[in-house]
């Protein structure tokens, strides 16, 4: 709807006669005008202009003729599909199913979209989940969603640095809120709900300390993974509040059973290894553990081990694996409610919400070490 229409509207509704204003020309070399730039540029917040544009009658005739005055300037156009999202209800919620390579443990994303569905089922709404093999790919079915006006809004999961999906919905105009936190961004313009990694991780560290261990190793993920860096922070900062070694404990590579299982032969054929492992996710700890179980050493007793996201195969492999547990069912009641409240009007700015995990503590932490057996290699029990 362009400016001379919208105004045309505000007059008629105060028994005045239209007065059409001159359409501003647009360069096509211009980068393309937002709903922040528009705020920007008339000093308002965002949920002004989104009023301007969909419900002029709350808002001050001034207040109203600049925003507009605004949008004709820089030639703003509004997504006419994503100004329908919220006056046509479908009742349903778009959300990508997000594969995983966990390599045999389940994935973190495929048990969130589970408790999303049923968070979204107990407020009369459906989950329209689908598949997309990139970023790039889920936008192109963001785009025929709002086309068609299909779902009411968006819920992302699965964030990551340089991440367009949010930046492409926010200026469209389509209601959404991420799982996860904007990696890089350090003012974002949407609402998100995360889980602490650094927390937990510390929180395993200082389990671990307890126990008596002083040489604690990390295996992570490759610098540059948002989710991967802050839980190695975790590690990082409880180890140095307690005066711990981190030289050389510290190794690296792609997620995966067999990953965790290399990095873990690294970690203690080391001079002077571990007595203890904690693991950026449950997969690379299942690796750990068949390394532990080579060489003829037992989880706990000999070298300790923690992973991260309390997935199925924690509850079920012997002896038991120590786990970061994220309250998903917590999460998917959060992000469903954040994105209703903006479906409805009543949020006009963007939530941060960053909720703490819980260490659930199994056999493969559950002694003391003895540091003397670690050198203990398979064929030598």
């Amino acid at each position: 709807m362009g400016a001379v229409r919208l105004n045309d509207q505000f007059a008629a509704s105060k028994g005045a006669s239209p007065v059409a204003r001159p359409r501003a020309s647009v360069d096509a070399r211009q980068p393309r005008a937002t709903i922040e730039s528009v705020a920007e540029h008339a000093h308002v917040s965002r949920q002004t202009v989104s009023n301007a544009l969909n419900a002029p009658h709350r808002l001050r005739p001034d207040t109203l003729e600049r925003v507009l005055r605004s949008i004709s300037d820089l030639g703003y156009r509004p997504n006419h599909a994503a100004r329908t999202l919220r006056t046509q209800a479908t009742r349903l919620v778009a959300c990508r199913l997000m594969s995983s390579n966990y390599g045999g443990t389940e994935g973190v994303l495929d048990r969130f979209l589970h408790v999303l569905c049923e968070a979204c089922r107990h407020r009369g709404y459906d989950v329209l989940s689908f598949a997309a093999n990139s970023d790039e790919e889920e936008i192109a079915v963001y785009d025929d969603l709002l086309r068609r006006t299909a779902v009411d809004g968006f819920l992302i999961a699965g964030t990551h640095f340089v991440d367009p999906r949010a930046a492409w919905l926010r200026d469209r105009g389509a209601p959404f809120v991420a799982f996860g936190r904007p990696w890089g961004l350090s003012r974002p313009g949407h609402s998100w709900v995360d889980v602490d990694g650094a927390q937990g991780v510390a929180d395993a560290v200082e389990h671990l300390v307890g126990l008596g261990h002083r040489r604690i190793g990390f295996v992570g993920w490759p610098e540059g993974s948002g989710v991967g860096d802050d839980r190695r922070s975790g590690w990082l900062r409880q180890a140095t509040a307690r005066r711990l070694p981190v030289r050389g404990l510290d190794v690296r590579g792609e997620d995966g059973i067999a990953s965790g299982a290399s990095l873990t032969e690294r970690l203690l054929d080391a001079a002077n290894p571990p007595t203890a492992i904690v693991c950026v996710s449950d997969a690379m700890a299942v690796g750990a553990l068949d390394v532990l179980a080579d060489r003829g050493l037992q989880p706990g007793r000999d070298v300790a081990v923690v992973g991260f996201d309390d997935s199925l195969v924690a509850s079920v492999i012997r002896p038991g694996l120590t786990s970061v547990r994220q309250p998903l069912e917590q999460v998917a009641e959060k992000v469903v409610e954040l994105l209703l409240e903006h479906l409805s009007g009543t949020r006009s700015k963007p939530a941060r919400v960053l909720l703490p995990p819980a260490l659930v503590i199994r056999g493969s932490s559950a002694a003391s070490p003895r540091a003397r057996f670690i050198h203990r290699k398979k064929g030598n029990q």
